[in-house]
């Protein structure tokens, strides 16, 4: 028997895990690591079955081809040179914005998607880049990037200090957190109560964190910036504003701010006026306080001026940037030379003239660009740990539009409803034969740490490592070839890296010798002399520190990760706005909220859908997992018992929307308001040749979603609040 301990990398909580592995390299045992100074042998149901993830029949393990409708096995070599028998002529005949790629959810928790993604995008030298990002978090980039000057630095509730946290949108019960890296959030939560403090939850479900809070408020679907306006307003009109960062627009907020008095919004978004002028009374008075809004609050009509307004509140009640408020992250590897302010809509969607925002278009557009003839048509696709056919908007119109594809080619262990479309697949290997390190969650984490797993199992003789795969996919789209030596890619992004920073005015390592700091790099391949780089590099380096810097090799000393303290207040380093302060009224922001003012006069629709999480289940990449499948991890629509007797309901109904319509069966609960129904998202495998998967197959939420419906800021998909009739089933 073999101890390894790692990271869990199957959500955004980074659980260091103890995995017991036999002779053959089975996995005989998944525990929580309790010597992980932040997780302390906290685990999920999900970290658990790690080893049957791993492990799946299911799940490919060589690339496959299709020719002629039908799939045949290869070698790498063969389907390398594929790739680049594929791609080629579309770029040759076309031009480079004939290719689209698309990078999936599980890039923010693999190291390879984290390192190579953005090569990979600069290599292709196409415009039509899409991702989760725009049906997930884009409107929290967007908002901070406007109002910090860059759309990473997003600031997170300070969960074990606050003495009042404001949740909404979220449910880290189930979810484990997002946007908010923090193991074990359930015993985050309990300590703040038990410490005395406050836990208050807006949602339209009474979650399973809603009901562990102190209070629970029911909020009608899509309307969270209009309570948080009408907060905004009360906290102007009582003069309980204490801001304690430079800021510019403060005046500006105010006069937006005026028309959303509390008895304005109540009737709109379903909440007492009384409730939202006690909910500011109470943030102004907490000694410590946060308000946190998530993906409900993201995937809405309004998401970017909701997200706006939770970091103006955070301003305005002097929260931000201060133990207990809402603080940011300082990761290990975090290096930003100064850059330009943030900007959005640099260029747009060939079809809709959407605007782009963080190098990327709305995936709600995709279709549209597939579909539409003209020069600039998509006609080639890479797809990387993406399934759109069920994770965006109108998944079935885009499962008709991959259908007329020149050519697609997919990194995905798994043959599923979107990689079906392509000609050549590209399965990485087993989770626990490549290297993890968080890049993107350790900057979103509530207690700064850092933590690297190697490799636990070798690869097989021949086999690629996902790093690989990711780097000779950017050789062949930048027209080196198959055969080109990934190698040579990893050294001379390293030299850029180097050279970059050695030329930064006020870098650690200004005017030193790149060839000199190249030489110092250790790592048993590229991707881990990159990580040492970025490591040496950053805050706590030995680059930067003069006494026992961190570097790679430091680090992997410590398998169990290293803790690297509380939050600090940081602000200052990280503006980078033009004024040098806060910016509270944006321009784009402030011409949206004129649609926000609209909406006050809009008619309800009588029946609203949302999606909802479940604990063991994320996405669509774990329903083939047998120990997580069944239980409450059902694709049901919960329904108010109130509506399934107004509309005559029984076992099932009819869901339609403007887009589709789906037969689904009920489940009836008083945890959910009247007027709204949920049906979780990443269902819809009938069919699938994932064994567990199809035999537990569900409906897919998103042909009934509507991709016309976006966040006008961010480009972000609709998924809460989408109008919908129910009709009791006839036949």
């Amino acid at each position: 028997m073999t101890i390894v301990h790692r990271t869990c990398p199957l959500c955004e909580a980074v659980c260091g895990l103890r995995i017991t592995l036999d002779e053959a390299g089975h996995t005989t045992s998944v525990k929580g690591d309790p010597d992980d100074p932040f997780s302390k042998g906290f685990i999920c149901p999900k970290g658990a079955s790690l080893g049957k993830l791993d492990e799946d029949p299911d799940r490919l393990t060589g690339p496959l081809i299709r020719k002629n409708g039908e799939w045949l096995e290869a070698s790498w070599p063969e389907a390398f040179a594929a790739v680049e028998q594929g791609l080629a002529p579309v770029i040759e005949r076309h031009g480079r914005q004939s290719v689209a790629l698309y990078l999936g959810n599980p890039n923010a928790h693999s190291m390879a998607g984290a390192l190579y993604a953005a090569p990979l995008v600069r290599a292709l030298g196409s415009r039509n880049i899409y991702s989760a990002s725009t049906a997930d978090q884009m409107p929290k980039h967007v908002s901070c990037g406007l109002m910090f000057g860059h759309p990473l630095a997003i600031p997170v509730p300070d969960l074990d200090r606050t003495g009042y946290l404001l949740m909404l949108g979220a449910n880290p019960l189930e979810s484990n957190g997002s946007l908010c890296t923090a193991p074990d959030f359930p015993g985050r939560l309990k300590a703040l109560r038990n410490r005395g403090g406050r836990l208050v939850v807006v949602d339209p479900r009474r979650t399973r964190t809603a009901a562990l809070a102190d209070e629970h408020v029911f909020l009608r679907p899509g309307t969270d910036a209009l309570l948080l306006a009408g907060i905004v307003h009360t906290l102007f009109a009582e003069g309980l504003t204490s801001v304690n960062v430079p800021v510019n627009g403060l005046d500006e907020v105010r006069a937006l701010t005026a028309d959303f008095a509390p008895e304005t919004v109540a009737a709109r978004c379903g909440v007492p006026a009384e409730v939202i002028v006690r909910l500011a009374r109470e943030l102004a008075a907490a000694p410590t306080a946060a308000v946190y809004g998530r993906i409900g609050t993201c995937t809405a009509e309004f998401g970017t001026l909701a997200q706006w307004l939770v970091d103006v509140i955070n301003v305005l009640t002097g929260n931000l940037d201060r133990p207990g408020g809402a603080m940011f992250a300082k990761p290990a590897t975090e290096f930003r030379a100064r850059r330009k302010p943030y900007t959005t809509g640099r260029w747009r969607s060939r079809v809709r003239g959407l605007p782009e925002a963080n190098g990327e278009l709305p995936v709600a557009t995709l279709a549209d660009e597939l579909e539409t003839p003209g020069d600039g048509q998509v006609r080639a696709l890479i797809t990387v740990a993406g399934n759109p056919v069920l994770s965006a908007p109108n998944g079935t119109r885009l499962d008709r539009a991959f259908a007329g594809l020149d050519f697609m080619v997919s990194v995905d262990p798994y043959l599923n409803e979107t990689t079906r479309h392509a000609n050549v697949i590209l399965p990485p290997p087993r989770v626990l034969q490549s290297g993890h390190y968080d890049f993107t969650l350790l900057a979103l984490a509530v207690r700064d740490y850092t933590r690297y797993s190697p490799p636990a199992l070798p690869l097989e003789p021949g086999r690629p490592a996902e790093t690989e795969i990711l780097a000779r996919l950017t050789l062949i789209a930048s027209g080196q070839g198959a055969e080109a030596d990934p190698a040579a890619l990893d050294e001379l992004i390293l030299d850029q890296m180097l050279r970059k920073a050695a030329d930064a005015p006020g870098s650690p390592i200004n005017g030193r010798d790149p060839a000199e700091l190249r030489a110092m790099l250790t790592g048993a391949n590229g991707a881990e002399r990159r990580l040492d780089a970025m490591l040496r590099l950053g805050p706590y380096g030995d680059w930067v520190v003069e006494e026992d810097g961190l570097t790679l090799a430091k680090l992997s000393e410590h398998p169990h990760g290293l803790d690297l303290g509380a939050l600090r207040p940081r602000l200052g380093e990280l503006l980078c706005t033009a004024s040098g302060l806060v910016e509270l009224a944006p321009p784009a922001i402030v011409a949206d909220v004129v649609r926000l003012r609209d909406s006050l006069g809009s008619a309800v629709p009588e029946i609203m859908l949302i999606g909802r999480r479940h604990l063991r289940s994320n996405n669509s990449w774990l329903h083939n997992v047998g120990p997580l499948v069944g239980g409450t991890n059902r694709c049901t629509l919960q329904i108010n018992p109130a509506d399934v007797d107004r509309y005559g309901l029984a076992g099932h109904a009819v869901v339609r929307s403007a887009t589709g319509e789906l037969t689904v069966p009920l489940e009836p609960t008083d945890t959910i308001m009247p007027g709204v129904v949920s049906l979780p998202h990443g269902w819809g495998h009938a069919g699938s040749t994932q064994t567990i998967a199809a035999g537990h197959a569900g409906f897919n939420v998103n042909a009934l979603t509507d991709e016309s419906a976006i966040d006008v800021p961010s480009g972000n998909a609709v998924f809460n609040g989408v109008p919908v009739t129910l009709d009791p089933v006839t036949t």
